[in-house]
């Protein structure tokens, strides 16, 4: 039998992973444990490595209709008393010219009858294309962290788009516009007002191996502004190892009191694949 096994080199990432540790277990329960674990540690590496270069309108996509959905649950008890919950989904239908996506992913978690996390994540996305680089778009995105200073961070707007490179080796695209934006606070505050949103996608193959990307979002209001920044190198070393290294930056001009203005979450990934 001919089976693909794929080894991890190195994972790190700068910040808090909880994990659940079962005593008393017999070796089949281990072992059950350990196979899940290596699951959903390939997933995670495998989302890394995943970059869609056609973000930005309409460019690239197929006709019809495309989705995914996925979804996940764990419970333990004994020593340690836990429950996961996660739900993953895209939809995404193309007629040609106009473009519509809906994006959802969910997770729950609770610690000994106490809740861990609970983050929700809901987004809409129209595109339309005017010209080869010119396009129009409208969207609509929800974020709930039960902790984070802003609990609930909604905008709707619309705007253009334009992309400034466009060859197979660089894409860059940016897109801006108005909308209204929703926010409730840590400590109940709720704000109405007028924002502007402003995104930029680059992509850059510099060789056959190697390819370095940078994701930038802004959401800007009287309020407060947020920012999100994601640089990453790829470098595939070889025909069975690659190499992933990402920095993802979070940053708000005003954050609740007791709450820190900037996160920054560094991941390295390191495969090697062999039969």
């Amino acid at each position: 039998m001919n089976a693909t096994y794929k080894l991890l080199m190195a994972s790190t990432i700068l910040g808090f992973v909880g994990t659940a540790s079962l005593a008393q277990t017999d070796v089949f329960a281990t072992e059950n444990q350990l196979e899940d674990e290596l699951e959903d540690l390939d997933e995670e590496i495998e989302e890394d490595f995943e970059r869609d270069i056609d973000r930005f309108g309409n460019e690239g996509r197929e006709l019809g209709f495309t989705g995914s959905i996925a979804a996940r649950g764990t419970a333990t008890d004994g020593n340690t008393d836990t429950a996961d919950l996660g739900i993953g989904a895209r939809l995404g239908y193309f007629d040609g010219i106009n473009g519509h996506e809906m994006r959802l992913s969910y997770d729950y978690g609770e610690v000994e009858g106490e809740q861990s996390n609970n983050d929700l994540l809901l987004g809409y996305d129209y595109t339309r294309d005017f010209a080869t680089n010119f396009y129009g778009f409208a969207t609509a995105v929800l974020s709930y962290d039960e902790d984070d200073s802003f609990e609930t961070d909604a905008f709707v707007g619309a705007g253009v788009g334009y992309r400034v490179f466009n060859t197979p080796d660089i894409q860059w695209s940016v897109q801006v516009g108005p909308g209204f934006r929703y926010i409730e606070t840590a400590d109940g505050e709720e704000i109405e007002e007028a924002a502007v949103s402003l995104s930029s996608n680059y992509y850059n193959r510099l060789d056959e191996n190697l390819f370095v990307t940078n994701d930038t979002d802004v959401l800007a209001s009287e309020r407060d502004t947020y920012v999100t920044n994601e640089l990453g190198l790829n470098v595939a070393m070889a025909d069975q190892l690659a190499l992933r290294t990402s920095l993802t930056t979070e940053y708000r001009t005003d954050p609740e009191p007791g709450f820190d203005d900037t996160d920054n979450k560094l991941g390295v990934s390191v495969v090697y694949t062999f039969n």
